[in-house]
């Protein structure tokens, strides 16, 4: 989809509208061409659910939105490095071998952190 420049004949919200488009076109990507953000994406909605099924609180549901948000933005910034530096320097693998390790380990990070969480939040309400 081209990106265009906003027109002064169209409201806030339409351009707001326009914009939100975009964002799903690029969730939509992803899902297609990811497999790590799909896994991501179904472990998210999993635990959403088992958060419905304990009642979690408000402040517990605090945490999980962030986790999850906070893994799934990683993921999707992780990929958007790969596809870039894959583009620009196809032939520098060693390279960028370093770059696209960097990106997975922030990942690997907000998921462990993730899990951290989850335990703390979904323990108590096994016992």
């Amino acid at each position: 989809m081209p990106i265009e420049k906003d027109n002064r004949n169209t409201s806030w919200f339409q351009r707001l509208i326009k914009r939100f488009l975009f964002a799903l076109h690029g969730f939509r990507a992803a899902w297609r061409i990811e497999q790590s953000f799909r896994i991501q994406v179904v472990s998210a909605l999993i635990i959403v659910i088992l958060g419905i099924v304990v009642r979690l609180t408000s402040f517990e549901w605090m945490f999980i939105i962030v986790a999850i948000g906070a893994v799934l933005s990683l993921e999707l910034l992780n990929s958007m490095i790969e596809k870039v530096l894959d583009i620009l320097h196809p032939e520098a693998r060693e390279r960028v071998k370093i770059i696209k390790d960097i990106s997975a380990a922030a990942v690997l990070i907000a998921a462990l952190m993730a899990i951290g969480i989850g335990l703390i939040v979904f323990i108590p309400y096994l016992y």
